[in-house]
């Protein structure tokens, strides 16, 4: 019998440094930079924002932890979406893979995208905001070039991530120590914001406004997963996943907190939540004529972090696919560069759709309401295999409170904008999900149409290069 051929195998190129890079390096970017007039806005405080910062760190290493545990569980790529799919099905699985790819992925890149047009034009208009065509053209560049990088190498994409990580570190502890520098030469700021008398006065009470507050936080760790989404291309993923999520995450809370200490010792609140780019203004402040360096600076950060997403959101493309629930073209990796351009060409293609109909606040709050739904759903699958496969092998293992807590949380961050506030937009989001059911049902269930799609598969494997690729284990 002729031995069948065997697929392409993408290789294992990520260690330890190269993953607390994409933990950390896709944590650090847009949100920092971008969120915390938000987060002051919805919450009115100083203190309450500084509150709301840290809650927001210590869910994201609860929720990590738990990804974790799955992680070395189930050892494909894929993070949320092949956990579900093995915990409970293709169905839920099917949902959050469709989340993943048409909501919450595109809508973090765009809104890194737009992050980083702010940025790098901010200079060039002083004292107002650019164009919102320029901003949207710049963005859609920037994911085009990101998203050539990594349909040509992975080491070299890994390698972004790398030396950007580097450069965003060094931006937040430039603010870190300037905001050191102004307290030592004037004190009267920040103990204007955060004296025990100030420091919580104006504080809201609604909860909706600190559900939102909590999205822009929450946004700002976004990436603590990213890791779990390629650990196929993880070395030793048992030892170094977990070195890796604790180590970034970390290292991100702490910074965080940092930098936004800084904001407060140079800024009034109304300074703050009235800037359009919060790094350049606390730059002008500090840095005086040199205030462009954090500019440019913010800018690389939020590349930086647009690198590992894109990178991230490509592989969980590839991996629904590779379960049945996308076309088999979705699935395939590049002949020479093995790398997975098929699902690249297509996240990017949605992530443009995105960037072109929305603003970076509405992006962040829809995607964020979704998004919360599912790491719910998922943080329970360590629950339900605890309860139904207590004997499967567990490399890293949560205390059982931590999952009962994230999943708390989660319901938390979805229902209190509905309750306390409802919007139809938000069930316009609920229902644009739901509406996959009319794909599912008669092309992944029944299979409507396999001739042409085999046809099509054919012709665009030809075209673009592609075989399929097999997963390692």
């Amino acid at each position: 019998m002729d031995k069948q051929p065997e697929g392409l195998k993408i290789k294992r190129e990520i260690g330890l440094i190269g993953g607390i890079s994409i933990v950390s390096g896709t944590m650090i970017g847009s949100g920092i930079f971008m969120s915390p007039q938000f987060v002051l806005s919805y919450v009115g405080s100083p203190g309450a924002s500084l509150l709301v910062w840290a809650l927001s760190g210590v869910v994201s290493m609860m929720a990590a932890l738990c990804y974790t545990e799955l992680g070395t569980i189930i050892g494909d790529s894929g993070g949320e979406f092949i956990y579900i799919f093995r915990t409970y099905g293709p169905l839920p699985a099917f949902f959050d893979g469709l989340n993943l790819i048409v909501l919450s992925k595109p809508f973090g890149i765009a809104a890194m995208s737009i992050s980083i047009a702010e940025y790098s034009l901010a200079p060039f208009y002083p004292g107002c905001a650019p164009p919102e065509f320029v901003v949207k053209c710049v963005g859609a560049a920037a994911i085009l070039l990101v998203a050539t990088v990594n349909s040509l190498n992975v080491r070299v994409a890994v390698r972004v991530q790398v030396v950007f990580l580097v450069a965003k570190v060094l931006a937040l502890t430039t603010i870190v120590i300037g905001g050191l520098v102004a307290v030592a030469q004037d004190s009267s700021t920040i103990v204007d914001n955060l004296s025990l008398e100030n420091s919580f006065v104006g504080t809201g009470t609604s909860v909706s406004t600190f559900g939102m507050a909590f999205y822009q936080g929450l946004w700002s760790f976004a990436g603590w997963y990213n890791l779990n989404f390629v650990t196929e291309e993880l070395k030793k993923p048992e030892v170094n996943l977990p070195k890796a999520i604790v180590v970034g995450v970390s290292l991100v809370t702490v910074l965080y907190l940092l930098v936004n200490v800084s904001y407060l010792s140079v800024m009034t609140p109304n300074e703050l939540m009235s800037s359009n780019a919060v790094a350049v203004t606390w730059g002008n402040k500090v840095l005086g004529r040199w205030g462009w360096i954090m500019s440019v600076a913010a800018a690389l950060s939020a590349f930086g972090s647009l690198n590992g997403s894109l990178f991230a959101g490509g592989r969980i493309v590839s991996v629904v696919a590779r379960e049945g629930l996308l076309p088999d073209i979705l699935s395939m990796a590049h002949v020479r560069r093995l790398t997975p351009s098929p699902s690249l060409i297509f996240t990017t293609f949605i992530s443009l759709v995105v960037l072109l109909s929305g603003d970076f606040k509405t992006i962040v709050n829809y995607s964020s309401f979704v998004g919360w739904f599912f790491y719910a759903v998922t943080v329970s699958c360590v629950i339900y295999l605890r309860i139904k496969k207590p004997s499967l092998p567990r490399p890293y293992k949560v205390f059982i409170l931590l999952p009962v807590l994230v999943v708390a949380a989660s319901i938390f961050f979805v229902l209190t904008p509905i309750l306390d506030n409802p919007q139809l937009e938000y069930l316009y989001v609920a229902l644009s999900l739901l509406s996959g059911i009319i794909l599912y049902i008669p092309f992944i269930h029944y299979k409507v149409c396999p001739r042409l799609l085999t046809k099509l598969t054919v012709f665009l494997q030809v075209f673009l290069e592609v075989s399929p690729a097999e997963k390692n284990v």
